[in-house]
């Protein structure tokens, strides 16, 4: 097994008793549904129904004080902390930024030894394995404690980018990018029978409508990786932008009907002079999956 500390993430705790429910009405996925070791993908959308955040979320044991914890993008928690705070308004709910001395630690490709008290399994895919909160100072101790291999957190990138898992500020921009688009229908992160919440409208919108012409998409390298953000191109007609690459696969924002017509057409697809290829073009044609419990 390995393990990882993520030094891009942060963690924003959302506590008292109405925490649940205000959570609820403003982000895209069910947090009725949080209990310990159980989470949720999802994210806090612009009204015109845009990322600004995403993240996981999970319920604390009561031992550890209870509330609500969110493995959010460090650069972005505080900025989260003080949009939630606006959005409070009078409800009595404490919303911190623990960033500072609690941050997250992954772990992959086998069973723990055991499940330290803030752990639970990431819901976007199970291969993504395990995610532990935990202060920095203490991660070889928690890895050493479930019986992994610590390693750097670049192994954790090439495997979640094999995995097609899209990272924001990378494989997409936020206040720039829809759901739909960064493959949160696919990989749990909007519950479409829940109440209403900032941006539901124009999400439910594109899921009914089927008017996602954009997704992420994995690619395959045959050779070295194309910068992040350079331009895709099938003959002389743009099909997308390159994402985050390594060890031979890569991530990129399509869209999928130029790329499936360059398929069809049998036209190879180039990111900055250098080939590229879908990974599974099948995947250019999935249906988007329900929430599950």
């Amino acid at each position: 097994m390995k393990a990882a500390f993520l030094p891009d993430r942060g963690v924003v705790k959302v506590a008292g008793d109405t925490a649940r429910d205000f959570l609820n009405g403003l982000i895209t996925t069910d947090t009725t549904r949080l209990q310990p070791g159980l989470a949720r993908f999802g994210a806090l959308l612009t009204p015109q129904g845009k990322i600004t955040v995403d993240f996981l979320i999970t319920e604390a044991p009561a031992g550890d004080g209870g509330g609500l914890l969110i493995d959010c993008p460090k650069p972005l928690a505080q900025a989260l902390t003080d949009k939630l705070k606006f959005y409070r308004l009078r409800a009595k709910i404490d919303i911190e930024n623990l960033s500072d001395h609690l941050g997250v630690l992954a772990a992959w490709d086998g069973a723990p030894a055991l499940k330290p008290d803030l752990t639970f399994t990431d819901p976007r895919n199970p291969h993504l394995g395990l995610r532990i909160f935990v202060p920095a100072e203490l991660a070889q101790k928690a890895a050493d404690a479930i019986g992994a291999e610590l390693v750097d957190a670049s192994a954790y990138e090439a495997h979640r980018i094999a995995l097609g898992v899209p990272r924001g500020g990378v494989d997409f921009i936020y206040g720039d990018a829809f759901p739909h688009e960064t493959n949160m229908d696919r990989l749990f992160g909007v519950d479409f029978d829940k109440g209403c919440y900032v941006g539901q409208e124009v999400v439910s919108r594109m899921q009914h409508r089927g008017t996602a012409r954009t997704r992420t998409v994995r690619l395959l390298l045959d050779g070295p990786a194309p910068e992040t953000g350079a331009a895709i191109t099938a003959g002389d007609k743009s099909v997308g932008t390159m994402g985050s690459a390594a060890e031979g696969h890569a991530l990129a924002l399509m869209r999928i009907d130029r790329a499936g017509e360059a398929l069809e057409a049998g036209t190879p697809l180039n990111a900055g002079g250098l080939s590229i290829r879908i990974a599974d073009p099948d995947e250019l044609r999935l249906q988007p999956k329900q929430t599950v419990a």
